[in-house]
């Protein structure tokens, strides 16, 4: 067996004849255990967060989604939506037209998007997962709000009331000029039958129409649109069936992942994620501190024995590499333990969710193998630095004194 090994092992599993050093030793351990656990249990909360956050998103942002070039809308013809069916790894396609708008019932208004949307839109996204109450109605003027536009408003859900819906007219012009239209707007008496809840920015957000309804209040053609949402089939490539969609469509597009349409939630979260690592590495840089000191208090403790050591022959790097042995040692079980208590708290976690961000939603957590390894990475690297510090205390002056 390597002699600085052995000799680390067996300084690890005895005792020292000085209380206070044996006391300093089971802090120090304690210490990353805990420093350990929290780091992981933090950075697999955080990771949950992020998935619950883009789950609210994902739910109206498609798989792949191609988006005017310049301008806000562009024209899709039949021989363009027959060579889009026939790409290989495209399992459907929904075209929409949004527009600013504003709505009113009766003394109350807001503003928000009106999008009209296709019958294949239900299938491309996961819309009708977030109807609470209603469905999309039977009749061409019935449409979909979310619970905030409906709070707002109070519109009621019933085939008698209307909802208006008034966009600008498109065109040129002033308010001053002779003969000017004094009605600027066109206008659209919306019967709400369904209402989505996803959060609070979306809920606000959009009015769900069909899209032949809206494309005729904003003056459109059939062939006008603002958007063409993709599905891709399971295990097809996206890089793929994004190049060939670019073909079809040419430059008047640009088509755009899921992420890439969620550029600054994205980079949001990972600065979050990242902030909260750095943060949490610095606790343990200050905490492994504390391995410096003990591994010091070890090596002033042991003194007599280096001292043997050295006079039987064992060199200045041997005797360094045994109180550095044994810093790895001590950080890297610490680290281990550690991460196993935060892995069965996360687990039971996800398993029963005693943590309640409400009474039925269960705090969002996620066991990801790459935070594990983060963490006993991160432990390890800091524990060499720190071991490696305070093995160079010993020098031939302490051993030969």
């Amino acid at each position: 067996m390597n002699f600085p090994l052995y000799i680390a092992k067996r300084y690890l599993r005895s005792k020292s004849s000085q209380n206070a050093v044996n006391i300093i030793n089971f802090i120090t351990f304690l210490v990353i255990v805990i420093g350990s656990a929290a780091l992981f249990i933090v950075l697999s909360a955080f990771a949950g967060l992020k998935t619950f956050s883009l789950s609210f998103s994902n739910t109206f942002d498609p798989d792949l989604k191609a988006s005017p070039t310049i301008g806000k809308h562009f024209t899709i013809s039949p021989d363009e939506e027959s060579a889009l069916g026939n790409i290989e790894g495209l399992a459907n396609f929904s075209k929409e037209l949004e527009e600013r708008a504003y709505l009113t019932y009766k003394e109350k208004s807001t503003i928000a998007y009106i999008k009209g949307v296709d019958e294949n839109y239900r299938a491309v996204t996961g819309v009708d997962s977030t109807l609470i109450f209603g469905n999309w109605g039977s009749d061409v003027y019935n449409g979909v709000i979310g619970i905030g536009i409906y709070n707002l408003l109070g519109v009621p859900m019933n085939n008698r009331t209307a909802m208006e819906v008034l966009v600008p007219k498109p065109g040129e012009g002033s308010f001053s000029q002779p003969g000017f239209n004094p009605k600027p707007y066109d206008d659209l008496a919306l019967v709400v039958s369904g209402v989505y809840a996803v959060e609070e920015s979306l809920d606000k957000k959009y009015v769900f129409a069909r899209l032949p309804l809206v494309q005729e209040l904003l003056q459109k053609d059939s062939t006008e649109v603002s958007g063409i949402n993709f599905k891709l089939m399971e295990n097809a490539s996206p890089d793929r069936v994004k190049s060939s969609i670019a073909d079809v469509l040419g430059d008047k597009v640009s088509v755009l992942t899921r992420r890439e349409q969620n550029t600054s939630l994205y980079r949001m979260l990972n600065t979050e994620n990242l902030a909260t690592y750095l943060i949490f590495t610095l606790v343990l840089i200050i905490a492994l501190f504390n391995v410096v000191g003990a591994i010091i208090m070890m090596i002033l403790d042991k003194q007599q024995n280096s001292k043997t050591l050295f006079s039987l022959g064992s060199t200045i790097k041997e005797l360094r590499r045994i109180y550095f042995i044994q810093g790895i040692l001590v950080t890297s079980f610490g680290g281990l333990i550690g991460v196993l208590i935060g892995s069965l708290l996360i687990g039971s976690q996800l398993a029963f969710g005693w943590l309640k961000i409400t009474p039925s939603l269960a705090y969002p957590v996620e066991f990801n193998v790459i935070n594990l390894l983060i963490v006993i990475g991160t432990i390890v690297v800091l524990g060499f630095i720190s071991s490696k510090i305070a093995s160079s205390r010993i020098t031939e002056k302490l051993v030969s004194a």
